[in-house]
């Protein structure tokens, strides 16, 4: 179970010490980023006091969909799937808190908990009483929760190398292990970094391009995310998966690489055992993010599992 951001984080943490002496990092401002990387189908919407960014296109009437970006991301990495979706579907995809163009949580607060309650309350505003829910990593770690404590709220469920189990750091009821000088990263982070960290998600590093690196540096740097991705992952507090994945009755869909490097295939079997409902499809060439990677190679297996009836 280890993530994308963790990885990240990993890889910075070798070198925070070098860029202290490199160069002094400032926060990029919401207003700027939101002009880069807006558009019209972009809102704001209010969020227990935060504003959370979200994006919603395809006729308000169909079926809905709700993404949800893993850790570190925001919900650009869905757009390629999003634009073949939306003549069929409601797309909603949105940054979580702390994440991409959202406000930091006004509570930090950062728990699947708490993520779960802000989808929860984006479904009530936007009129969605039922949507499948789209998660890669983190964000599958949510889905999975959420359609466990409220089924009802959950059509489907798709789960692209989601997280959830125990590995090295993550134990079952304890604090993430966070090395304290992490906290650096609030103040250097060389855009150098970015790339080679990034990579490690991809089965073919070639398919990474510039645009995509350009545009992770940038979120991740708008006012207040560093911090927010500190205090999330200091706020992991793992569960044993299994009890609750076999509550859950929702058909499942699990999308995995086989040669995904954050999050192992291996880890495919555990919750195949797990969840009740559940089909796996495997992608031999690809890695953490097959919808970033080959997004319309991935995209065949979800478009039929959307259409069978439920």
């Amino acid at each position: 179970m280890v993530k994308l951001g963790w990885l990240l984080l990993g890889g910075i943490t070798a070198t925070l010490i070098v860029a202290a002496g490199w160069a002094y990092t400032p926060d990029k401002s919401r207003i700027a980023l939101g002009k880069k990387y807006d558009d019209n189908a972009t809102r704001y919407l209010d969020i227990d006091g935060s504003q959370v960014r979200v994006r919603d296109s395809g006729e308000k009437r169909a079926p809905a969909i709700i993404f949800l970006h893993g850790f570190g991301s925001s919900l650009e990495t869905w757009e390629p799937w999003a634009d073949a979706l939306s003549d069929r579907y409601r797309v909603v995809r949105l940054d979580l808190p702390g994440c991409g163009l959202s406000e930091s949580d006004r509570a930090d607060d950062y728990t699947d908990g708490r993520s779960i309650s802000v989808i929860r309350q984006l479904m009530d505003q936007l009129k969605i009483d039922k949507a499948v829910l789209v998660g890669n990593s983190m964000g599958g770690r949510i889905a999975w929760r959420m359609a466990a404590a409220f089924p009802d709220r959950v059509s489907k469920l798709v789960l692209i190398s989601p997280d959830g189990f125990k590995s090295p750091g993550f134990d079952y009821g304890k604090p993430a292990q966070v090395p304290a000088v992490l906290q650096l990263m609030k103040y250097f982070l060389p855009e150098a970094l970015m790339r080679p960290n990034l990579a490690a998600a991809y089965a073919d590093p070639a398919k990474l391009n510039d645009a995509t690196v350009d545009r992770y540096y940038d979120l991740l740097l708008a006012t207040g995310n560093r911090a927010a991705m500190i205090a999330r992952m200091q706020q992991i507090v793992l569960e044993d998966p299994v009890p609750i994945l076999k509550r859950i009755n929702t058909p499942t869909l699990l999308l995995w690489g086989k040669r995904d490097r954050m999050i192992p295939y291996t880890n495919s079997t555990d919750y195949i055992q797990a969840l009740p409902h559940v089909r796996l499809v495997s992608f031999p060439d690809l890695g953490h993010v097959p919808h970033e990677e080959a997004p319309v190679e991935s995209l065949g297996p979800l478009r039929a599992f959307l259409a069978e009836s439920p």
